[in-house]
């Protein structure tokens, strides 16, 4: 373990950085889909996957000029982000879809990031995230889940050693492309079973007339997409 000063930090954040070994990648790649795919696991790691869901909400919300009025994450790791402004137009139908697209988009972001030797950049751009999204969750336990993530990441980018930060970020970044993927299969399975009427999905139907089903597919399409690009990056 090290410490690291701002200025290496901010050195190392732009500078290029080796790769890690193959070995590492499709360790940290088996890891993720363990906490994804195992049934015990996965209710507690989909949590962090909400903070990713809530937080594409929260800051495409921002961006298209709503006003947010904060955030939720429960404890079921359901999630809720309420925002205000038009009750239709693409402002309010880009904040809805924003969720299952979230995860992986991020995870695309960080493969990118890593693939070109930016370790570090990706766990910083990762902690501003958290930090921005803390200011806005208004449930203790949201608060308490996003700074216990947010002090990981910046203890692995302050005081770990360059193999802890390799398999750290690694690891991140195939989980949030493999946890992006399946919510969207458990919200069909849901919507099959007719159990998620106010669904991200359904919303979008009302707000567009564009069935559910075929934003429950762009949803899958996107994942699957940036598993599969992400994929190619980080293995080659």
């Amino acid at each position: 373990m090290h410490a690291t000063s701002l200025g290496q930090l901010w050195h190392e954040a732009i500078t290029t950085e080796p790769l890690p070994p193959r070995l590492l990648v499709l360790g940290t790649a088996l890891a993720a889909l363990i906490l994804v795919g195992w049934r015990r696991a996965w209710p507690v790691s989909r949590t962090a996957v909400t903070i990713a869901h809530e937080g594409g909400h929260a800051l495409v919300a921002l961006a298209v000029g709503r006003r947010l009025d904060g955030v939720r994450v429960h404890r079921s790791t359901a999630g809720l982000t309420v925002s205000a402004g038009n009750a239709s137009g693409p402002g309010i139908v880009a904040t809805a879809a924003a969720g299952y697209l979230s995860p992986p988009l991020l995870g695309l972001g960080a493969a990118a990031l890593l693939a070109s030797g930016h370790l570090v950049a990706a766990l910083l751009f990762t902690l501003v995230l958290l930090a921005a999204l803390t200011l806005m969750i208004r449930n203790a336990y949201g608060i308490l889940v996003t700074v216990t993530v947010a002090a990981a990441v910046a203890l692995v980018t302050w005081r770990g050693s360059s193999l802890l930060q390799g398999a750290f970020g690694y690891a991140m970044a195939w989980f949030l492309l493999l946890g992006g993927l399946r919510p969207v299969l458990e919200l069909q399975r849901s919507r099959r079973r007719g159990r998620a009427s106010r669904s991200d999905a359904d919303q979008l139907a009302a707000l567009t007339g564009v069935p559910g089903g075929v934003w429950v597919a762009l949803f899958a399409l996107v994942a699957l997409g940036a598993l599969a690009i992400s994929g190619f990056w980080l293995m080659y």
